[in-house]
């Protein structure tokens, strides 16, 4: 396995952490490989990353995540911000392939939309686009019953919250949030320790949730882009959010093994097929 060489890159506003695993300029001509996630940073990709060791993998903390810190006195993530950042690394790294899971994906659609000489391949793994779902106002709305949990009762409720908004089979409805299940039943803390600063739960990231893409700029770009997500999340929120972008985009959905986060390993504890995953993800980009 490749050991990590850590840099950093100052931007308005901010000091940008990221990881190079690899040659730079790469030994084989082929462009880097740059790992986005967002609100997770580049610890959630550690395993993906050591099993790409053909390519020069590049992973990055976004601003005010991990070891980014930022001086802009905001606290919102913002995909058009995020991929001003990441047009600024990549700047420093030369055109890249993309792959961007979760709300990494989001900013991987900014990024594209508007920069698409950055990226020659972007696999947008389940990008949680709530706008494009038909049933989009449910969707925010329990989105906002999630977050609601959170705030009256702490991180353990607002994860049980989450958990089951994201468990959700087929199109969320107006009994979403009427019981939400107990935090004990997901082996959660139902005490509450006052903090209020969780970026998937307080409200900070809805600007990724209600991310409006650029279908018409998409289509345009010289870049390729592929969306994808993993079999396990079938029929669940992220599965369908992308099933919807794919289809206004004219594609077919790239399905990859396992679940949202089927690229990660026993660290976390919702280990996915990471082997699998890796195996998938280099198909995929030929």
């Amino acid at each position: 396995m490749t050991t990590p060489t850590t840099r950093t890159l100052d931007v308005p506003g901010a000091s940008i952490a990221y990881d190079v695993r690899g040659p730079l300029p790469t030994a084989d001509g082929r462009p880097a490989l740059l790992l986005i996630g967002q609100p997770m940073d580049a610890s959630g990709f550690a395993t993906l990353a050591g099993l790409l060791a053909d390519r020069t993998v590049v992973t990055y903390d976004p601003r005010g995540l991990g070891r980014s810190t930022r001086s802009d006195g905001s606290t919102e993530n913002s995909p058009q911000q995020q991929a001003e950042d990441l047009h600024r690394l990549i700047g420093e790294l030369g055109p890249v392939d993309l792959f961007g899971s979760s709300g990494g994906a989001v900013t991987g659609l900014q990024l594209v939309s508007t920069h698409p000489e950055d990226v020659l391949t972007f696999v947008a793994h389940e990008p949680p686009l709530l706008g494009v779902l038909p049933d989009a106002e449910q969707a925010f709305a329990a989105e906002r019953a999630v977050q609601q949990a959170y705030h009256q009762r702490g991180w353990g409720a607002g994860m049980a919250a989450f958990i089951a908004l994201t468990s959700w089979p087929g199109e969320l409805t107006a009994a979403f949030g009427d019981q939400l299940p107990d935090p004990a039943a997901f082996g959660l803390p139902t005490g509450d320790d006052g903090s209020r600063g969780d970026p998937l739960l307080s409200g900070v990231s809805n600007a990724v949730t209600g991310y409006v893409p650029d279908l018409a700029a998409l289509r345009a770009a010289s870049t390729r882009v592929v969306v994808a997500a993993g079999i396990e999340s079938k029929d669940l929120l992220t599965w369908r959010s992308s099933a919807a972008l794919a289809d206004a985009l004219g594609q077919e959905l790239s399905v990859f093994p396992s679940h949202h986060g089927g690229f990660s390993g026993p660290e976390f504890g919702h280990a996915g097929q990471p082997e699998a995953f890796a195996a998938r993800l280099t198909e995929v980009l030929g």
